[in-house]
């Protein structure tokens, strides 16, 4: 592993994690590859079509997505804000690449649900650092959500431990006879 990566918590973990690239010119594909490759990321995907995001984001399932904002058919920011739409609730880093100096590019992506921002021409550091960061993120997003899991099964086990103790209390009081001070039984009450 890089030692850009080194500082984070378990980059044995960041390098399993999924990564897909969509951008259009095939040299912006191939840099991201290597700069992937050489920092011992491994599972990673690419397209230069941007109207196969959707599908290939639902196929793949990926932890961040690395999306060029200027090509062809569908730009960044009409995938941008389908991948938003189709996601619902659950948090996926989107990094946004474009060679758009421009604050309104920036803020747009942003607006539009980017995590972070990088410009082109791609600093290999920068890149690196970022992606790893986002990717930490995610994987403690994806323990906070498993542990939450975990806890609210344990409390849904636990009501029903307990609903059925409250249950079998509630059937032995009625069992209990307050005037002779003991567990009614098939014997008559004497006076009754």
């Amino acid at each position: 592993m890089n030692s850009l990566n080194r500082w984070q918590g378990d980059s044995a973990q960041l390098a399993k994690m999924k990564i897909l690239i969509i951008d259009d010119e095939p040299v912006n594909v191939a840099l991201l590859e290597a700069m992937l490759s050489e920092a011992g990321y491994q599972r990673f995907k690419s397209i230069t079509d941007s109207r196969l995001a959707l599908e290939t984001c639902e196929a793949f399932a990926p932890d961040l997505i690395l999306l060029d904002l200027m090509m062809p058919y569908l730009d960044g920011f009409a995938v941008l804000e389908s991948l938003r739409f189709a996601e619902g609730e659950i948090f996926l880093p989107i990094i946004v690449l474009t060679a758009d100096v421009y604050g309104e590019s920036k803020l747009r992506a942003l607006r539009a649900g980017a995590t972070d921002f990088l410009l082109k021409p791609l600093d290999q550091a920068e890149v690196l650092l970022r992606i790893g960061n986002v990717l930490e993120t995610r994987r403690l997003q994806r323990l906070l959500d498993n542990q939450r899991a975990a806890f609210e099964e344990a409390v849904r086990a636990r009501t029903v431990e307990l609903r059925a103790a409250l249950w079998a209390l509630e059937r032995s009081k009625s069992r209990f006879h307050p005037l002779r001070g003991r567990w009614a039984s098939d014997e008559p009450i004497a006076g009754a």
